[in-house]
């Protein structure tokens, strides 16, 4: 299975030198102009600072794949996103509704094969896509694996090895009051960490200290809601759109404007939780079991908030700095970038080194979460390229009907975070973010326009950011963490809704009744 994936990756990596170096790279690195400024991946703050302008000088010849898109030229130059069908997103249609239904239906095979059926998503999308646009098809491919995919991977990786190595040892007993001061702790550490750093750290200890109760299921749905979704809404470094918006000029600081909407939602969300999770334990008649002496609470593995400091830093260096631009398969690539990601692999080994096998046993650590979110992602990423190509189109692309009525806080908060729920929230922020700027500070520079939009059209910024942020929480893909959670739960012996019972039986019923308060209150 590891084989058959990497097989995959590496067909679609290795193609005829031609179209992926000389000529495809003008029309490519055209077509990276005309679609945005960055196509990144949602859960890597990472990701965000990865994409270059294509150099000066390049020549504005023709190129094999140009002909199949020749009524889409622009510049001379063809955009994809402009003539891609909707249909073309059936292959991510397709490889939602696997996540979603073979569990269900199939839940032994699905748990052998997922990376067998995640392998046949992509080679659906992927061989027709190459075989109609030839190069400019390609481009995109490579992009999103050496851009999004394989950063994407390195964090995460790195984030769960490392936290892997923190133990929460003592006797800590999940009561209704402790759990909501948990969760507050994990939602608190999010902005700082990320919602992936801040998840992995507190996942383990939460489903220890609520080993004893019955049903434990909605306590982890609302561990996903607050600790890797809205958590991270007060700094750039909690969440990716974030990081972008800061990238593109907003102030470090200006996303604690969102701390109100915030904490609307985790009140809300928190309050909710006690009363369920109150009237559980009466239900249960829980009680802490009678381990005779009561261990005290102390941490083992305490050396890896080093590196999980080093993680941070990492990401957040990568993105103040500029050490110029190299090349990979015709793929812009900054050296920030690589110094990033050679740190986060770093940092990871040296968890590894450092910390005693016991501690990882204790702490029941497996690989298996980190790789099921390795298969399954690389069939999401590259079955979503169309999908991202046509939002990015603007209006000229299929889906211009949802961006042209786009005109009020109360709109891109919602189609903001409705496109986040499924797709990359990073490109989605950033297709809302310019379209914006586009609409309030027409033919003013970025650097003139952002500071307006901070300052005058504040309230439209705020819809952006928490849209994309909040709605990650609404299903399993919204954002990484919540699979991984998810995975994590499983592990334990928690057993989890499906893809659809996630969203009818929780998303639905506390999520989307949240935002609505939110929308009326500030938007």
């Amino acid at each position: 299975m590891r084989w058959m994936i990497f097989l995959l990756a590496v067909s679609l990596t290795v193609a005829p030198t031609a179209l992926a170096t000389t000529q495809a790279s003008k029309p490519e690195t055209d077509l990276v102009k005309a679609a945005g400024p960055t196509e990144t991946s949602r859960n890597q703050p990472e990701s965000l600072i990865a994409v270059a302008e294509s150099p000066a000088g390049h020549g504005e010849g023709e190129s094999s794949s140009h002909d199949a898109t020749a009524a889409s030229q622009e510049h001379g130059h063809a955009n994809l996103g402009e003539v891609l069908p909707l249909w073309s997103c059936i292959p991510f249609a397709g490889m939602l509704l696997s996540i979603a239904l073979f569990p269900l239906l199939a839940p032994d095979f699905w748990h052998h094969h997922f990376g067998k059926v995640s392998a046949f998503w992509a080679a659906t999308l992927g061989i027709p896509f190459l075989l109609a646009f030839k190069g400019l098809a390609l481009y995109e491919i490579l992009h999103i694996i050496l851009v999004d995919y394989i950063p994407f991977i390195i964090l995460l990786w790195s984030l769960y090895t490392v936290s892997g190595g923190i133990l929460l040892r003592g006797s800590l007993r999940g009561t209704p009051l402790v759990n909501v001061v948990m969760l507050l702790i994990g939602t608190l550490l999010a902005s700082w960490m990320g919602t992936t750093g801040a998840a992995m750290l507190m996942i383990r200890p939460f489903l220890r200290a609520n080993a004893h109760r019955k049903n434990r299921t909605f306590m982890v749905v609302f561990f996903i809601f607050l600790v890797a979704n809205a958590g991270g809404s007060l700094t750039p470094l909690g969440d990716p759109p974030l990081f972008l918006g800061f990238l593109h000029g907003v102030s470090f600081f200006w996303t604690l404007k969102i701390l109100p909407h915030m904490l609307t939602v985790a009140g809300i969300l928190l309050t909710v939780y006690f009363f369920l999770d109150l009237q559980a334990f009466r239900k249960e008649e829980a009680s802490a079991p009678d381990d005779g002496v009561k261990e005290p609470l102390k941490l083992d593995g305490v050396h890896n908030f080093i590196f999980l400091a080093g993680i941070v830093g990492a990401v957040l260096l990568s993105g103040v700095v500029d050490w110029g631009h190299f090349q990979i398969f015709g793929i812009h690539r900054a050296y920030q970038d690589l110094a990033r990601d050679g740190l986060l692999v770093a940092m990871g080994i040296l968890s590894l080194v450092t910390t005693s096998i016991k501690v990882r046993e204790d702490n029941d650590f497996t690989w298996f979460p980190i790789l099921e979110v390795a298969y399954l992602f690389i069939g999401i990423f590259i079955t979503m390229i169309p999908c991202l190509l046509i939002l990015k189109a603007g209006l000229k692309g299929e889906l211009a009907f949802l961006i042209q009525g786009v005109d009020r806080p109360a709109h891109y908060f919602w189609v903001t975070g409705a496109l986040s729920s499924f797709l990359d929230n990073a490109p989605t922020y950033l297709t809302f973010f310019n379209t914006a700027l586009g609409s309030f500070f027409a033919g003013a520079s970025e650097a003139r326009a952002v500071p307006l939009l901070m300052t005058e059209k504040a309230i439209y910024l705020e819809a952006i950011s928490a849209g994309a942020v909040f709605f990650g929480a609404v299903s399993y893909i919204g954002n990484a963490p919540n699979f991984m959670v998810r995975s994590i739960a499983e592990e334990a012996g928690t057993p989890m809704p499906s893809f659809f019972g996630y969203i009818l039986k929780y998303s639905l019923l506390f999520l989307i009744p949240s935002f609505v308060i939110v929308t009326l209150i500030f938007f």
